[in-house]
């Protein structure tokens, strides 16, 4: 018994039970102090700052699929954006055909981008996406399929480093350009946008506003426990095992091509829900989310909070993006790249393991000196 609940124990330990404790004080505080105190209270949040927390945790989430490629796999992804923008997407789709008559041009089954464009009928790619369970599934296949089919062949074919990172980059730049066709059925340039309703709920009302945001966190809550029971798994361990010398773990005898395609797809899958929250809470996606910039972007908020931590990537998403509003704002919006990139440079040369990868490596060295410590007091009196 005491063996089949390790794995749970090694899981949740005490960092990863502080890290969901706070997931769950944010939200369940940030939609209190939304919904019940009032506007004059020093500690109301208002509706733009839930909405705005809700993108917040959404960057987490992408950052800690990144982390789990990277961290743990070795693989450098520069072009999760991508897999990102097709969750988004795929709930855009399902939020355009909850519009119906309520549109500019009032037409029950076309989008107005379609309309506009003089499109005839439904494209059959759109088919289904009314349903909610549909777009769901599609929000997990889409960016999954897409994965899995590069993965197949990048993996068998044994690029790694450098050159996956920049076949990836390309891959996302390559749907980028074709997004932006408006021949493409998704709203070219423009994107998909002016949502109403989602599962009969006024995407811009309060409530609903805080539904999204605590979705999210919970969405973050489960992905990371799953990232957590992998890691600290055999499978895990095999993962650190590829990332650190693949030529070696290869010739023990294990399938390296096999973990590899596992691991990156269910990282697309969970950049994909992370996506599916975010467009609702922002209330537009179009083709500037598959811009390499931002996959680029969210390696460094991982970078910054320190790589294969899960915590620190989650740290890394909300401080950078927090310093993101606040200096875009002001009189540092034109500079706004440079600091990011000098951060970046900081962050390398001075903390290597980020954020939470030197506290921690900082604690088990402060450990380690008090255990010596006490073994030599306490070896002092058999003296």
């Amino acid at each position: 018994m005491a063996r089949r609940n390790a794995p749970i124990i090694r899981t949740l330990d005490k960092g990863a039970m502080a890290f969901l404790f706070l997931v769950a004080v944010a939200a369940i505080a940030i939609p209190a102090a939304n919904l019940l105190l009032p506007p004059s209270s020093p500690f109301h949040v208002p509706t733009y700052l839930v909405a705005l927390f809700g993108k917040y945790v959404c960057y987490a989430l992408l950052a800690l699929s990144i982390d789990l490629i990277w961290g743990y796999c070795g693989i450098l992804s520069l072009g999760h954006g991508a897999f990102f923008a097709l969750g988004g997407y795929a709930m855009g789709m399902y939020l355009m055909r909850q519009i119906g008559t309520r549109g500019v041009y009032a037409d029950p089954i076309l989008p107005d981008f379609m309309v506009f464009l003089n499109w005839k009928e439904l494209p059959v790619f759109w088919y289904g996406f009314q349903h909610f369970p549909y777009a769901m599934l599609m929000v997990l296949l889409a960016p999954g399929a897409l994965a899995f089919v590069f993965g197949w062949f990048a993996f068998r074919s044994r690029v790694t480093g450098v050159y996956l990172s920049i076949i990836t980059q390309a891959m996302t730049f390559a749907l980028m350009l074709g997004f932006f066709r408006n021949n493409f059925g998704f709203g070219g340039n423009n994107g998909l946008t002016d949502f109403k309703d989602i599962l009969g709920f006024n995407v811009q009302a309060q409530s609903t506003r805080n539904a999204l945001f605590i979705a999210s966190c919970i969405a973050l809550a489960l992905c990371f426990i799953v990232c957590r029971a992998l890691v600290t798994s055999k499978f895990g361990k095999v993962l650190v095992a590829i990332r650190d010398a693949e030529s070696r773990t290869r010739f023990l005898g294990y399938r390296v091509e096999s973990y590899k395609l596992f691991v990156w797809t269910l990282s697309a899958c969970m950049a994909g829900i992370a996506g599916a929250l975010y467009v609702p809470q922002v209330g537009i996606i179009n083709p500037s989310e598959f811009a390499p910039g931002n996959s680029i972007e969210a390696v460094i908020w991982v970078a910054v909070g320190g790589r294969g931590t899960l915590t620190g990537a989650v740290l890394g998403a909300i401080l950078v993006n927090y310093a993101k509003t606040t200096f875009t704002s002001g009189f540092l919006a034109e500079y706004w790249l440079f600091l990011l990139g000098g951060l970046f440079i900081a962050v390398t040369l001075f903390l290597p393991r980020g954020i939470v990868g030197t506290a921690s490596h900082w604690w088990r060295e402060r450990r380690d000196r008090d255990d010596a410590v006490a073994g030599d007091a306490a070896a002092r009196p058999a003296e």
